[in-house]
């Protein structure tokens, strides 16, 4: 892709997918330019400015048009002020003071994404799905006109990314087509991390299960219709909880992930990798805490993407990691699942290939290369293209029947 809006890669990536909800209406085309324009090439503070501005104007004017009676506007507008609120998020570990920072925005997108949860038609649900011993929060959105028991996709969202781009990429398309679609934080993801300081585990079949006896325990809700749908990190939530629950009836990963940690080593090399194998990690922590130092973009990232693992010290953070795992799994799984390959995957290439290859089960390798625009890692800029290869697919396997139960 020739347009680039920032020398910076992960704010350049967040402006692409601020674009690409447009189609969604979780943004608006010159809001998102005129945003990365204000924001300084690589600058946490500009960029966490910039979008917070945004999100504040927009939600100023979401909150006029709702006390006027203009239900649809306001709607709109709270998604994209949530959007936003999002976007600006993912610096905060570059700025001063990021706790206090953080403090402050994600109650303001969370607050933002209530109403226009509130102002759906018909209004979503909000939910409290029990958790050994807590209840994660989720919102179950349902398709206008539409009543009984109906198929339910689950939304599994990625390591950072924020709720109302769980619902652009995956929950509106699922509820146009006339599915149920339930958004949560699971361990590690958002309100669950942030409010409540739960972080993420490899197991997550022990996350998907409560949340398939959750759906499955409600007269709305078709329990033989079950599709669980994962983003970004979810490529890999989704097949290890495959290989354990067996109630879905079709799943996606999108992209496939056979290892988190690849994602992590690609952008280290390999001297670094031979350090930390000989177990080292008082010289491994040393080195990567000198680099992080020194480079101030990198060790913002670093932090922001290392929050959900809730593990400071860089060579017990990649210990974690490594236990994030599905090939030694893929075998278990026999739930018909569709793996995207999208060209130009940055986080992990190559991995979904790999995945498809391992499933023996009923399965879809799906590409998007760059030549038709929805390239990628998540597809950023080609979600109606998206949207019609994947859920037509889910279409076709629930009109086929659910499996039987085993």
């Amino acid at each position: 892709m020739r347009y680039r809006f920032s020398e910076n890669e992960q704010f350049n990536y967040e402006i692409l997918l601020a674009l690409g909800a447009v189609w969604r209406q979780g943004a608006d085309v010159g809001e998102v330019l005129t945003a990365a324009s204000a924001a300084t090439d690589g600058d946490a503070e500009t960029w966490l400015s910039a979008w917070a501005t945004l999100a504040r104007s927009v939600r100023a004017q979401a909150g006029k048009c709702a006390a006027h009676g203009r239900a649809v506007s306001a709607r709109d507008g709270y998604l994209r002020a949530a959007g936003y609120f999002g976007t600006a998020l993912v610096a905060v570990d570059g700025c001063a003071d990021p706790e206090a920072r953080l403090g402050e925005l994600f109650p303001a997108h969370r607050d933002c994404f209530d109403r226009f949860a509130a102002a759906w038609d018909p209004p979503a649900e909000r939910v409290a799905i029990p958790y050994e011993g807590l209840s994660l929060p989720g919102y179950l959105v349902s398709p206008p006109g539409r009543s009984g028991a109906l198929p339910t996709v689950i939304v599994n969202n990625g390591s950072d990314g924020p709720l109302s781009t769980a619902w652009t990429l995956l929950g509106a398309p699922a509820v146009a087509r006339g599915y149920r679609a339930l958004l949560f934080d699971g361990p590690g993801q958002q309100s669950m991390l942030f409010q409540h300081g739960v972080t993420f585990r490899p197991d997550w079949e022990h996350v998907i299960t409560p949340v398939v006896d959750f759906l499955a325990a409600r007269d709305d809700v078709d329990d033989r219709r079950l599709v669980l749908a994962g983003i970004s990190q979810a490529g890999y939530w989704v097949p290890r909880a495959l290989a354990f629950e067996h109630r879905i009836a079709a799943a996606v990963a999108d992209p496939g992930v056979v290892d988190v940690a690849e994602s992590w080593w690609r952008n280290l090399g390999p001297q670094l990798r031979e350090l930390w194998d000989s177990g080292d990690r008082e010289t491994f922590d040393r080195i990567m805490n000198q680099a992080l130092e020194e480079d101030p973009a990198l060790g913002a990232m670093w932090r922001w993407r290392a929050k959900p693992y809730g593990v400071t010290s860089p060579f017990a953070l990649l210990t974690e990691v490594a236990a994030y795992t599905v090939g030694h799994l893929t075998d278990r799984i026999t739930t018909p699942l569709l793996v995207t390959d999208p060209e130009g995957e940055h986080f992990w290439p190559g991995a979904s290939r790999r995945l498809y290859d391992a499933l023996p089960g009923p399965k879809e390798l799906v590409g998007f290369p760059a030549a038709e625009g929805a390239h990628l890692h998540c597809e950023p800029m080609g979600r109606a293209l998206f949207e019609q290869r994947v859920f037509d697919w889910l279409d076709a396997r629930l009109a086929s029947g659910p499996p039987a139960r085993g």
